[in-house]
């Protein structure tokens, strides 16, 4: 008698170690499935953060926006100016991102004080118009902010700092180096002017923002 009643409980036992087997399996595919929606969903965020990044880069406190204007892709931004005693905003449009210029532009030293500024320049880089460009953004930004930006070329560094002297000159890298108190090599490779110049540009506005919000 005691036989067949432990017949008869086998296959009941059997069952239940199926269902578990069972459950175990939907289990692991369960958290399988949960662990690829939650690479998929981390994935997209780091992408959309990375997207949102390279279209609205930042630097010195100032936002760039990705602007496309025809064919030419601008980073836009406006800084701050004090016209009749008043801040207004002033904008900017630059051709090269302010992240790849960071990156691919070195820049030794700092901006001290925005004085006057004499610029110089060695050779004349017939690069389709990126040197009257160049030039043109540098002295509309000098302007903006109430200075002059003048080419002299019997100026020099002056060592006492009084006004500011750059030097737009050929070099093996596009670069920018303070070499007096407030001098400054733009050094250009090939046709880069409007990376150096640029360059120098971002290291302005960080400079005007950072006086004026400091």
């Amino acid at each position: 008698m005691a036989e067949k009643e432990k017949k008869k409980r086998e296959p009941k036992e059997e069952k239940s170690l199926d269902l578990k087997k069972d459950r175990k399996k939907e289990n692991k595919i369960l958290k399988i499935v949960l662990l690829f929606i939650g690479i998929f969903f981390l994935v997209l965020i780091i992408s959309f953060v990375v997207m949102r990044n390279s279209s609205h880069p930042k630097y010195g406190g100032l936002t760039f926006n990705a602007v496309q204007q025809g064919q030419i892709l601008f980073y836009h931004t406006t800084f701050p100016v004090i016209y009749k005693g008043n801040i207004s905003e002033y904008n900017i449009y630059l051709r090269n991102s302010p992240k790849d210029l960071k990156k691919e532009v070195p820049f030794k030293g700092e901006i001290g004080s925005i004085t006057n500024t004499v610029i110089n320049i060695t050779k004349e880089f017939d690069c389709n118009g990126d040197q009257v460009i160049a030039i043109a953004n540098m002295v509309n930004l000098y302007g903006a902010i109430g200075n002059k930006l003048i080419r002299d070329e019997n100026a020099s560094c002056d060592p006492s700092g009084r006004y500011t002297y750059i030097v737009v000159q050929p070099g093996e890298k596009t670069s920018v180096e303070q070499v007096g108190p407030s001098c400054y090599n733009i050094n250009i490779k090939d046709c880069e002017i409007l990376k150096g110049t640029e360059r120098y540009i971002l290291e302005m506005l960080a400079k005007v923002h950072s006086d004026i919000y400091s």
